[in-house]
């Protein structure tokens, strides 16, 4: 009963390692390649969107708080 019980998980091992060696192989051919630095770039660039949004309303605060935006002064129409 033992063998039985860890024939079954060398099997389960192995299939799990053949999957994880598929991955790899498809990540490392061109396209998975591509895909992965496609992915990587959009992370990129909508972090980098966040970032610059943020910093502007941060500034639109600040110089709100100082007095110094010119459209929402108290003497300005």
């Amino acid at each position: 009963m033992k063998k039985l019980f860890w024939v079954g998980i060398g099997i389960g091992v192995g299939v799990l390692a053949a999957r994880k060696l598929g991955q790899a192989k498809d990540l490392a051919s061109a396209d998975g390649l591509n895909r992965t630095v496609g992915r990587m770039s959009d992370s990129l660039h909508e972090l980098a969107e966040a970032f610059r949004t943020g910093m502007n309303e941060r500034e639109t605060e600040l110089r709100q708080a100082l007095g110094l935006d010119e459209t929402s002064g108290p003497g300005h129409h």
